[in-house]
């Protein structure tokens, strides 16, 4: 993962794609391949249907329906466990 953003800690505002991403590549490192396919299918589909992703994924950075950090997280786990 590459850079960090201090104005915006805490603000649940940034996307984490970028950290579960990190986490994805930890698990293929130590062979956890299933795992690791299921935390990237469940990022790519949450991002593929666009209602709960952050503001930098959506058509216009303004978009009133974007969600923060924590329900981009939560709309992951919702969906590894669909």
């Amino acid at each position: 993962m590459h850079g960090s953003s201090p104005p915006y800690a805490g603000s649940n505002r940034m996307n984490p794609t970028a950290l579960m991403l990190s986490g994805v590549y930890l698990l293929d490192h130590v062979c956890e391949r299933a795992e690791a396919r299921a935390v990237q299918n469940a990022i790519a589909a949450v991002i593929r249907e666009g209602d709960k992703v952050t503001y930098d994924l959506k058509p216009s950075r303004t978009d009133p329906t974007a969600v923060g950090t924590s329900e981009f997280a939560d709309a992951v786990i919702e969906e590894m466990n669909a």
